[in-house]
């Protein structure tokens, strides 16, 4: 019986202490992986950072592209009514004599004819 005890003493103990070490094994992993989940969401949080960063500088660089060819659109349109307002002036009076000289031709010729 001491016998039997002796073992089941040694027994108890060994299974004591390899429940020690694996205790200790499974706190090393586990400060591990905090640290690990630490440094990723570091790293996550500079990326978010980093991203946010580039897109309102992108934002900002279309806002002014976008404004520098709104005003270039708008002095290019203000062009275009003028120049096209000059033409049509132009035709206009143009069209306003062929007209007239038409209508002396025609009103020639009646005489004519009387």
């Amino acid at each position: 019986m001491k016998k039997g005890l002796l073992s089941l003493a040694i027994v108890l103990t060994a299974i004591a202490a390899n429940a020690q070490t694996v205790k200790q094994e499974v706190k090393k992993d586990t400060k591990a992986v905090g640290k690990t989940v630490k440094k990723g969401a570091k790293a996550t949080g500079k990326g978010v950072k980093k991203g946010a960063q580039w897109t309102g500088e992108k934002v900002k660089d279309g806002a002014e592209w976008t404004g520098d060819k709104a005003e270039k659109g708008a002095k290019a349109t203000a062009e275009g009514v003028k120049d096209g307002a000059k033409w049509t002036g132009k035709t206009a009076k143009k069209g306003a004599k062929a007209v007239g000289e038409t209508y002396q031709d025609v009103k020639a010729d009646l005489k004519k004819k009387d």
